[in-house]
């Protein structure tokens, strides 16, 4: 029997063997071993290159859990991260509610089932977005001096801890569950011994976990000991919090270029101080992060609009950089539960965490996954980029990554493409982007590449604008062979089988053994060669965003029904837009939407439009914000971007006949960012209102 090519498992498929094999996580003296070192996560030996996404369980109704981390998991999700929100546990001083979307345990037994491991962010802040940062007003309001080592504060953080440990209890690694790691706190500056409290508390009430984390942005003043927090890092290609209504501010552009430093310096600029940093190879930490977008919310004063292009790009070049473990925020949206005294929303009236104001009810964070489970374009187009970090993550993980057109990158600057590779004793991948979000990079001519001692391809190629892609050099196939170079993305390894996708506009080139061949076949079925026992295929980028995709993932969106609309009442003139104690505008309260226009959305009658998590009700609107109402209750909001308000059919109460919208008019002038796919001629609309699959 000819040796299996290569022995490559990711963090996910040690523990399954494979997608398509079930493996009920082990007992306790049968559980993989955890370590790590300055490259990567070791499993029993093992490197992993993780790809770990950012879900919020109490942002979704429990009962559509399973099918969503499912969803995670065929996305190439291998690792789940989320927050513990306080104060959607105990928005009342005493009283834990655990019940429904709230119950911790219950998500972790659906991770559990699907054989996904957990790191838990377990404040006592989180931000995410949520009032107060997570923290309860009362807890706000008792004097206390927050995230600090003031005892009364942390009294009540033990008290928390305590709580969240009863739902975690024989689910930790340890035990054969699937908690793994855990989060003390987010984007903390201060002392590191704040944090290295927060251990301390975990550890003596039961926590023992495999490692820990923390944010590393921005730097701590002191630090904690080494290895006591992973620090991980993040990058957005914009951001909802920035004080400007311009298109293109900030730093994120930075996250367009190869570096080896982990971040921009772009996330929380509103807040964070950056003048403190803390050199990552000296500390000899892995390069991981927890916060690379992977999608961007809508605030009050700043409408961004993502591009699938954004989430991709950002994600090749940090690991073209060296990062080893590549997490997503958020790669699931959601939508903010209902408060029992208040909504649970961040904006600019609480007394703190108050820099922003985002919508009463989404999180829909444009997502791979959004709010209501629907697959945006970048959920597909994310998926070859984790195949192939699942497959060739061992290859990959000890490869340390080089540079050669520099460091020092300029905003928008298109005199030269941008590579890197990564390289160690069995080989390298070249990474390339020629993307950044509002550049309109050119096509790059006479390219070609000299990575250990190959220069390829035979000759200098074009590569096209947008173009964003890795090739392999020097790969090694079983009984000798080996692939010196391809100008394709190789994407999966599997069974005697790898996949490689062709990049639109390059010629996919294959030298194997020595020898040179242009490679025209493109088949899913067809391999184009068989070299020492393995097929290759080359294969399409839509192809490759939907392999190994059951048929029922791959079904494109449709229209079911056009429903009728009718308009009740005009808007009552229009609302003195305020400036908030951040100095940006402020969002409308309940009052002003008394003033709304209102529509009436009459929805249909066939129950089979109802059926879980298979239709959305998509209204093409314009205006300001529109609210959402279900017998009088508000069910869902948008600030308007330029994108439709969507609603999942089968979350309304079942004796609701039809929906009111009320929409605030779009105004002159007004002191707020909009996109430029948005329209905004002052006054509102509705355009249409369809059921969509």
């Amino acid at each position: 029997m000819k040796r299996r090519l290569f022995l490559i498992l990711s963090f996910a498929q040690f523990l399954i063997f494979s997608f398509s094999h079930s493996l009920v996580l082990s007992t306790s003296a049968q559980v993989p071993q955890v370590t790590w070192d300055r490259h990567s996560l070791i499993i029993d030996g093992r490197r992993v290159v993780p790809v770990m996404g950012e879900i919020h369980y109490s942002r979704l109704p429990a009962n559509e859990w399973a099918d969503e981390v499912r969803k995670m998991k065929e996305g190439g999700v291998t690792l789940i991260a989320t927050y513990v929100f306080w104060n959607h546990i105990e928005e009342v001083e005493g009283q834990f509610d655990w019940s429904g979307q709230r119950n911790l345990r219950r998500f972790l037994e659906v991770c559990q089932r699907e054989q996904l491991p957990v790191i838990l962010r377990v404040g006592p802040f989180c931000h995410g977005e949520v009032r107060c940062g997570g923290i309860p007003d009362w807890v706000v309001e008792s004097g206390c001096k927050l995230r600090s080592e003031d005892p009364k504060f942390l009294a009540y953080v033990e008290a928390l801890y305590r709580q969240i440990f009863t739902q975690v209890q024989g689910l930790q690694w340890k035990d054969g569950g699937p908690v793994v790691a855990c989060q003390f706190d987010n984007e903390f500056g201060g002392n590191g011994s704040y944090l290295m409290k927060l251990k301390e508390i975990a550890n003596q009430i039961g926590f023992d976990l495999p490692f820990y984390t923390r944010t590393g942005w921005p730097g701590l003043r002191t630090p904690t000991p080494f290895g006591a927090m992973i620090p991980l890092y993040g990058d957005y290609a914009d951001g909802f919090w920035d004080r400007t209504t311009k298109e293109a501010s900030g730093n994120y552009w930075k996250a367009f270029h190869f570096t080896s430093s982990p971040t921009s310096g772009a996330i929380g600029s509103e807040q964070l101080d950056y003048s403190q940093s803390q050199s990552l190879n000296a500390q000899q930490y892995p390069y991981f992060t927890c916060e690379l977008g992977g999608g961007m919310m809508t605030s009050y004063h700043r409408r961004v609009y993502l591009y699938p292009e954004d989430a991709y790009a950002m994600a090749l070049v940090k690991l073209g950089s060296g990062s080893n473990l590549l997490g997503y925020y958020m790669y699931h949206g959601g939508t903010n539960p209902e408060g029992k005294l208040t909504y649970l929303n961040e904006h600019q009236r609480t007394k703190v965490t108050n820099h922003n104001d985002l919508p009463v009810k989404t999180y829909d964070f444009q997502a791979p996954l959004g709010e209501f489970g629907q697959t945006y374009p970048h959920y597909y187009s994310l998926r070859p980029l984790h195949l192939f970090m699942h497959d060739f993550g061992e290859l990959l993980a000890p490869m340390e990554a080089s540079f050669p057109v520099g460091q020092e990158p300029k905003k928008f600057d298109d005199t030269r493409l941008r590579w890197s590779y990564r390289a160690g004793e069995k080989g390298a991948f070249v990474f390339v982007n020629n993307y950044e979000r509002f550049a309109n990079l050119t096509a790059k001519r006479g390219v070609q590449f000299d990575v250990q001692g190959v220069t390829f391809p035979r000759r200098p190629i074009t590569v096209p604008a947008c173009t964003m892609t890795l090739f392999p050099v020097n790969l090694a196939l079983p009984e000798g062979h080996v692939i010196n170079y391809a100008t394709a993305q190789p994407v999966a390894c599997r069974e005697g089988r790898m996949w490689f996708e062709q990049k639109t506009g390059i010629a996919a080139e294959f030298c194997i053994d020595g020898k040179v061949r242009t490679v025209k076949q493109v088949s899913t079925e067809k391999p184009f060669a068989t070299i020492g026992g393995v097929a290759l295929y080359l294969i399409t980028t839509e192809d490759a965003g939907r392999l190994f995709l059951p048929a029922s993932a791959c079904k494109a969106s449709e229209t079911l029904a056009q429903l009728t609309f009718t308009k009740e009442r005009e808007a009552d003139g229009q609302r003195q837009i305020t400036i908030g104690v951040q100095r940006v505008a402020e969002e409308p309260v309940d009052d002003d939407f008394d003033r709304a226009a209102v529509y009436r959305i009459a929805l249909p009658t066939d129950s089979s439009l109802y059926a879980p998590h298979a239709t959305l009700l998509r209204i093409d609107y314009r205006g300001d914000v529109a609210r959402l109402y279900a017998n009088g209750r508000l069910i869902g909001d948008n600030f308007y971007n330029g994108r439709p308000f969507l609603m999942g059919l089968w979350r309304l109460p079942a004796d609701v006949r039809e929906l009111e919208l009320r929409i605030l008019p779009l105004q002159k002038d007004m002191p707020v960012y909009f996109p430029r796919e948005a329209d905004t001629t002052p006054g509102e609309c509705i355009r249409a209102v369809e059921i969509i699959q």
